[in-house]
């Protein structure tokens, strides 16, 4: 497909297999739609998530049956206090022949699910950002490409906070989206106990190739933009800022730090993927609204004032929105 007019073709073909993909995730995964959405997104904007939830909401499952409805390579890592960088990278080993050969860890797959990220120090946390920045690793000296595409879905467990090493801001901002999993409804929580306690597995079959996964994620970088909705989505980063003229009085008060750049190229990558989404050409400012809180949700750091008077990172996305 070249130039517009296979553009517009790619773009309905888009839409077409995201709704394909959906409902093929649908049907393991109940409700969560949002969350669904999300990683969706980030995954066709080449950016990382980290899903933040109690335990028992899915996560786990959710990141499996994604990358099987992508028909994508998947690996799980668990995080532990004691784990190293080369538990996740790999390392060299002096084979028969006593050549140094080097044996891949588990970071090299296409999806890897980072389990309960923040309870392994920050060693090796670094190992894997630097993974996730430059999709490469670099081990005695020699650097490796990861497969592409590659994709981290990190948990988080935000109640038991003992033992954790919290992620610093700066590793914080490497993930495109904060997703928060909530609870499922009454009716979605009777649907998927009935769904779990019976000897049902749904077959999932993959919906898209590797190839057509990079294909996209191209087109979500060609597709124009508006300069309006270019402007508003700066404007909507600058505005978390303390300091900066023209900020909402709920940032002045509570907000010690604001989003950085990256929030801002993010929010319009993400509202590029929004926009192609549901089958349009060229994204608005309700598409940067769209993904404006599980971008900005990690990127703000709220002061004492803050979190003595109660005052959420939800509230005060909604005062800047």
């Amino acid at each position: 497909m070249s130039g517009q007019n296979g553009d517009v073709q790619a773009v309905e073909h888009f839409g077409a297999k995201y709704r394909e993909l959906k409902a093929e995730i649908g049907k393991v995964i109940v409700g969560q739609e949002r969350v669904v959405d999300d990683v969706l997104i980030a995954i066709f904007s080449r950016g990382h998530c980290l899903l933040v939830g109690v335990p028992g909401l899915a996560k786990t499952l959710l990141v499996n049956t994604v990358s099987r409805a992508l028909g994508l390579s998947f690996n799980r890592i668990q995080f532990t206090p004691d784990l190293m960088p080369s538990d996740i990278i790999g390392s060299e080993i002096l084979d028969q022949d006593r050549h140094f050969r080097f044996v891949k860890g588990p970071l090299f797959a296409n999806i890897i699910l980072a389990d309960e990220i923040n309870r392994t120090p920050p060693k090796t946390q670094a190992a894997l950002l630097e993974a996730m920045q430059e999709r490469s690793v670099t081990a005695a000296g020699h650097t490796y490409r990861l497969p592409e595409p590659f994709f981290v879905l990190a948990t988080q467990n935000p109640i038991e906070q003992e033992g954790t090493y919290p992620l610093p801001e700066a590793q914080l901002d490497r993930f495109m989206f904060n997703i928060w999993v909530d609870y499922p409804s009454y009716q979605e929580e009777l649907a998927v106990v009935k769904a779990t306690t019976s000897d049902a597995d749904p077959r999932l079959s993959p919906v898209l190739t590797a190839e057509e996964i990079q294909f996209f994620q191209g087109l979500v970088r060609r597709i124009p933009v508006a300069d309006n909705v270019l402007e508003y989505a700066v404007k909507l980063a600058t505005r978390t800022r303390p300091g900066q003229s023209g900020v909402p009085a709920i940032v002045t008060d509570h907000v010690s730090w604001g989003a950085g750049p990256r929030a801002s190229q993010y929010l319009v990558i993400g509202a590029k993927c929004h926009a192609l989404a549901r089958g349009r050409f060229s994204p608005d400012i309700e598409d940067v609204q769209a993904v404006a809180k599980p971008i900005l949700r990690h990127r703000l750091v709220r002061n004492y004032k803050a979190e003595a008077e109660g005052v959420t990172v939800e509230r005060i996305i909604e005062g800047v929105l």
